[in-house]
């Protein structure tokens, strides 16, 4: 059969646009080199509890289109992101606010807070920040940042914060309310029943071909499709012709314990340095378990190697210059489309995966796309056809 549309790659992004072209009547085959669906995302059960196979997601959003959206697919609950942090014998609330200012300084009032982050920012106000360091110690002042940051960034990203460029924290919210809530946005929650039923309601009635390496795929089948929609990493669609993007890798040790609560919170972060892994994930908390026995994954930041799979981008100006020069030989190639977190080399929250998806979608079908004869109102956008 020939299709309209390849999808290369089955997470959210390719679920998203093949949903979407295939309710507009074109033909899409979608092929994935995991032996199951729905990307990062992935949930699966054990001991019957959904279990986020490649860590934490939760679903949050300030767009009621998006929300609406992925409301047709699943049933979200009432779960609200308040991870904990633990350093040393010490355990703190995240994101920083009056409850972790409190329990550091064993204050009470925001003024209090205030006083002492004033105090020990002013050491570097006027400076120019040359790295990650000094821009924290600017931002939040010396306690936040040594039991909180230091730690935890540099085995995030696997290098010491002195040499780690200043932008990655742009801004870090200081909070003066006593409030866990690490979004800020109007809609959050976890899909009841975990992430990988919505891929599947999306992609029903949509040939998928697991198991299946698209490169060597579209090799034995090169006209199978009028147009491709990869949604890889971008410079190895190019061979890395150009040299290789950076990425970081993430490995979870998971294991099933006997007992009814580890820790009590989903995600715990350990921000010593000395502690080889970022955090470990309880599952059930996800989603209100009451179950026997309790699954925690460890999750440790690895430095991504070509054969690794990468799980985000390091969005630092080499790779942003290196990536500008493979979006060049991407506008040179014939009827191949890249988007998704490694094919728009971007880190994106799973609302901005789906805006991304819907956008490309109506781009797509308000161009033409491949009509095959079939009329389309480019006045329907694909977000607002449910």
């Amino acid at each position: 059969m020939h299709y309209d549309y390849l999808i290369a790659g089955a997470g959210l992004f390719g679920a998203v646009f093949a949903h979407e072209m295939h309710k507009q009547g074109r033909k899409v085959l979608v092929v994935e080199k995991r032996d199951h669906i729905a990307g990062n995302i992935y949930t699966e059960k054990v001991m019957g509890i959904n279990v986020h196979r490649y860590g934490a997601h939760i679903f949050h959003t300030s767009d009621e289109e998006v929300w609406n959206y992925v409301n047709q697919y699943a049933r979200f609950n009432h779960y609200v992101n308040s991870p904990v942090a633990v350093y040393r014998d010490e355990l703190y609330n995240l994101p920083f606010n009056m409850n972790t200012f409190s329990r550091m300084w064993n204050i009470k009032t925001p003024k209090e807070a205030k006083e002492i982050i004033a105090k020990q920012t002013g050491e570097f106000a006027g400076i120019t920040p040359q790295n990650l360091e000094e821009q924290a110690l600017q931002l939040a002042g010396r306690d936040v940042y040594e039991k909180l940051i230091k730690g935890y960034t540099e085995k995030q990203w696997g290098r010491d914060c002195k040499d780690l460029p200043a932008f990655i924290i742009r801004r870090l919210p200081l909070r003066f309310t006593y409030d866990n809530n690490y979004f800020n946005d109007r809609f959050q929650g976890i899909p009841i029943g975990g992430y990988t039923r919505i891929v599947e309601k999306m992609l029903d009635g949509i040939p998928v071909k697991t198991d299946t390496d698209y490169f060597s795929f579209i090799k034995e089948n090169p006209d199978i499709a009028e147009k491709t929609v990869f949604t890889g990493m971008i410079d190895e669609y190019f061979s890395y012709q150009l040299g290789a993007l950076q990425y970081r890798s993430v490995r979870f040790e998971t294991e099933v314990l006997n007992t009814d609560n580890y820790q009590g919170n989903a995600v715990v972060n350990y921000t010593e340095r000395e502690v080889p892994y970022t955090r470990i994930i309880e599952h059930k908390h996800f989603e209100f378990g009451m179950q026997e026995k309790t699954v925690i994954s460890r999750e440790y930041s690895l430095e991504w190697k070509v054969g690794m799979e990468p799980y985000y981008p390091v969005n630092d100006e080499q790779n942003n210059r290196l990536f500008e020069q493979y979006q060049e030989l991407a506008k040179k190639e014939r009827n191949v489309i890249f988007g998704g977190r490694l094919g728009s080399y971007k880190y994106y929250d799973m609302d901005k995966v789906i805006e991304a998806a819907l956008n490309l979608c109506r781009e797509e079908l308000t161009r033409g796309g491949i009509i095959d004869g079939k009329g389309y109102d480019s006045r329907k956008s694909c977000k607002s056809d449910f």
